[in-house]
C-alpha cells in the first residue's frame, strides 16, 4: 500500500504525530508477536524468509501517487495473504525482516526515522486487519467462500487505516486540507488500491495450493502489474502537466494560477508568511501587433515568457500567463517592498533586452507596467487579491507606463483628487434613488458621513480610508434592483419579499465588479449584513472572518437605520439606539467596535438628542 512518508522531519507537530504512531505500532508488534518465535519451525522460518523477499521485491517497484512525494507498491498484498494463511505473528515477522532488509539497502539515502515510522504504520494496519479477520470467525488457512465477509472486512480496515494514517500526516505536518488530501489519494488511484486487495486473495489461493510455485507466479504477475501502473501514472502526470501549461509559452496557464493562488493564500494565512501577487502587461503591445502582425507579436510574448522563466528559476515564484499579453507572478515569502524591488529589477532587465522592432515603441525599448498587491488576512477571496493587483496595474498604466506600482501607494494629493472624483461618480449612480427611494439616498449619505468621521477616529491610512468611506457611500447600491413596491412598502414584508431584499448585497457586489474603479468596494457592499455571531447573510461569516471595517460598517448602518424614520419600524432616539447597540454587542455587532462607535456618538451628541443629524 502507501509507502514511505516523505518530507522534512522538522515540525513539532510532525514529531509528535510520528512519535504516537511509533509507540502504537511497536506496542502492537510486541503484543501480537510475544512468545510466538519459539513455536516457529525451520520450514516456517523458510516461509518467513520467502515472503519477506517477495515483499522487498514488490517494494522496489513502488510507483508515485498523489499527494506529491507519496507512493504505492503491491507489497501489502503479501502481508494480507500472510494474515489469511499464516496469522498475525507470522505476518509481523515477515514485516520485520523485510523492513530490516530495506533499511540495510537504503542506509544513507533514507532517514532511520522514516523506516521506523513506516514499520509502525504497517504494524497498526496488520494487527487491526488480523483482529477484524478473527473477530468475524475466519481461520487461517485456505480461502473459505463461506467467510468472504471476514476477508473483505479485514482488507477494508487495512485500506482505511492506511489512507487515514497517511492523510493525517499530510494534514498535521504540511497543513494540507484533510478532505482534499484524502480525495486526491483516492480519486485517481482507486484502481491501484483495489488491485492490491484483490491480489491478496489470489496469493492466498496460490500459497495454499501451489506453495512456492504459486508465490513465484504471483511475483511475476505483480511485477508486470506494478510496471504497468508505473507507466500509466507516468502518462497521467505528463498529461496533467500539459493541462497546466500554456502551450505557446510553456508557463503555467490561467487555470493553474487560480489553483496555486488559492493554495498559497491558504498557506500564508495558516503560517503568517508574506505573499504578494504581481500582474504585468506589455506596454503598447497592440501597436507592435498592428505594425508587425500577430506572428511577431506572439514571438514577443514568448520572448518575455523566457525572460520571466530565466529570472525566476532559482526562486519560489510561480509565473503564469494570465491571458493575452498579461502575466502573473505569485510570490510566496515576498512582502510588497521586496516584490517591488524584484519587479523593478525585472523591468530594467526587459528595458535593456534587444528584440526586433522594439524601436517602434514610444519609449524606444521593450517595457511592461506592473501592479503589486500584498496578501492581507482579511482578504477572503482570491478574486479580491487579483482585483487589487489589477487596479495597481491600471494605475501604473495611467501614470505613463513602464512603471511598477504597489496597490494603495499613491501620493496624498493624488489620492485626494482620485477620491473626490470617485465620490462624484458614485453620487451620480445614487441619484437614481432620488426617484425610486429618497430615504435610501439620504441614508447612504449619512452613513458616508459617519464613515468619514470614524476613519479619522481609527487613524486609517489614506487608501483604507478611501475604501471604507466609498464602501459606506455605495453599500446599498444593490437596492436599485429591488422592485419599487417592495422597497417602499409600509407594512411588514412577507417572507418571500424579505428574501428578495436580502439579495441586494449580492446584486450590489455584481454591480461594483462591473467597474474596475469600484471592484475593491465589493466586500463592504456584500458583507455589511453579516453578524458577529455568524447569523447574518449572505455567507454566515463570524468574528474575524468578517473584515474589521465591514464589522464597523454594520454598526454604522444599523445605528442610522434605528435613528431614522422608517415606515416599518419606530424611530429611536440616539440614547435608545445606544442601548440597542450595547444589547446586541457580541451577537450582532463587534463588542469592541460597538463601544468605540458609542463613544464617538456621545461626543457628537452629549445631550442625547432625539433624532439623527440629517445630511442633505
Amino acid at each position: 500500500m502507501f509507502k514511505r512518508i516523505t518530507g522534512s522531519f522538522l515540525l513539532n507537530k510532525g514529531h509528535l504525530y510520528s512519535f504516537i504512531i511509533c509507540l502504537t505500532g511497536l506496542g502492537l508488534f510486541v503484543i501480537y508477536s510475544e512468545g510466538s518465535l519459539q513455536h516457529f519451525s525451520s520450514s516456517l522460518w523458510g516461509w518467513v524468509t520467502a515472503m519477506a523477499g517477495a515483499a522487498v521485491i514488490l517494494t522496489l517497484f513502488t510507483f508515485q501517487l498523489p499527494p506529491q512525494g507519496n507512493g504505492l507498491s503491491l507489497d501489502s498484498s503479501v502481508y494480507l495473504a500472510c494474515i489469511f494463511v499464516f496469522g498475525p505473528s507470522f505476518t509481523l515477522m515477515v514485516l520485520l525482516l523485510s523492513s530490516l532488509v530495506l533499511m540495510f539497502f537504503e542506509w544513507g539515502s533514507t532517514a532511520w526515522w522514516k523506516h521506523l515510522n513506516n514499520f509502525a504504520v504497517y504494524c497498526i494496519m496488520i494487527t487491526s486487519a488480523s483482529y477484524v479477520f478473527a473477530a468475524l470467525g475466519a481461520v487461517h488457512g485456505p480461502l473459505l467462500s463461506s467467510r468472504l465477509e471476514a476477508y473483505v472486512s479485514a482488507m477494508a480496515i487495512y485500506f482505511i487505516l492506511n489512507t487515514l494514517l497517511i492523510g493525517f500526516y499530510y494534514y498535521v505536518v504540511f497543513h494540507k486540507n484533510l478532505y482534499d488530501t484524502l480525495k486526491g489519494m483516492l480519486t485517481d488511484t482507486i484502481l491501484a488500491y483495489s488491485c492490491t486487495l484483490v491480489l491478496s486473495l489470489v496469493l492466498t489461493i496460490l500459497l495454499y495450493h501451489n506453495q512456492m510455485v504459486g508465490l513465484g507466479l504471483f511475483l511475476c504477475l505483480s511485477i508486470l502489474i506494478s510496471y504497468s501502473f508505473k507507466r500509466l501514472f507516468s502518462m497521467y502526470r505528463d498529461i496533467e502537466e500539459r493541462s497546466n501549461r500554456d502551450p505557446r509559452t510553456g508557463l503555467f496557464n490561467h487555470s493553474y494560477f487560480e489553483l496555486a493562488l488559492e493554495e498559497e493564500m491558504r498557506s500564508s494565512q495558516a503560517s503568517g508568511t508574506a505573499l504578494s501577487l504581481a500582474m504585468i502587461d506589455i506596454d503598447d503591445f497592440k501597436k507592435y501587433n498592428d505594425h508587425f502582425g500577430h506572428l511577431k507579436g506572439d514571438g514577443l510574448i514568448v520572448f518575455l515568457a523566457e525572460l520571466l522563466k530565466r529570472e525566476t528559476q532559482d526562486t519560489r515564484i510561480i509565473v503564469s500567463r494570465y491571458g493575452g499579453e498579461e502575466f502573473t507572478l505569485l510570490m510566496p515569502d515576498y512582502d510588497a517592498t521586496t516584490a517591488r524591488n524584484f519587479m523593478e529589477s525585472l523591468r530594467k532587465t526587459l528595458n535593456h533586452s534587444r528584440f526586433e522592432g522594439s524601436e517602434i515603441f514610444p519609449q524606444g525599448c521593450l517595457a511592461f507596467s506592473a501592479g503589486i498587491a500584498a496578501y492581507q488576512p482579511d482578504v477572503h477571496f482570491k478574486s479580491e487579491l487579483v482585483d487589487h493587483a489589477d487596479q495597481a496595474l491600471y494605475y501604473a498604466k495611467k501614470q505613463g507606463k513602464n512603471l511598477v506600482h504597489i496597490y494603495g501607494s499613491q501620493s496624498p494629493l493624488e489620492q485626494d483628487i482620485d477620491f473626490s472624483q470617485d465620490v462624484r461618480d458614485i453620487e451620480q449612480q445614487l441619484n437614481l434613488f432620488m426617484y425610486k427611494d429618497l430615504e435610501t439616498f439620504k441614508h447612504s449619505k449619512r452613513v458616508f458621513r459617519y464613515a468619514m468621521d470614524i476613519s479619522e477616529l481609527l487613524n486609517l491610512d489614506p487608501l483604507t480610508k478611501r475604501q471604507f468611506t466609498l464602501g459606506a457611500l455605495i453599500h446599498d447600491i444593490g437596492k436599485l434592483e429591488i422592485p419599487w413596491g417592495i422597497l417602499n412598502k409600509k407594512d411588514k414584508l412577507a417572507p418571500e419579499e424579505w428574501e428578495m431584499v436580502k439579495w441586494h448585497v449580492t446584486w450590489g457586489r455584481e454591480m461594483a465588479l462591473t467597474n474596475d474603479k469600484f471592484k475593491e468596494l465589493a466586500p463592504y457592499i456584500e458583507l455589511h449584513h453579516e453578524r458577529y455571531d455568524g447569523k447574518g447573510y449572505p455567507y454566515g461569516f463570524k468574528y474575524e472572518e468578517i473584515p474589521r471595517l465591514c464589522r464597523m460598517l454594520t454598526i454604522i448602518d444599523s445605528f442610522d437605520a434605528m435613528t431614522t424614520e422608517r415606515p416599518y419600524q419606530p424611530t429611536k432616539s440616539f440614547q435608545e439606539a445606544i442601548v440597542e447597540l450595547r444589547a446586541c454587542a457580541g451577537s450582532q455587532f463587534d463588542p469592541e467596535l460597538t463601544e468605540l462607535f458609542i463613544q464617538y456618538i456621545q461626543k457628537q451628541d452629549p445631550c442625547g438628542s432625539e433624532t439623527a443629524i440629517y445630511i442633505s
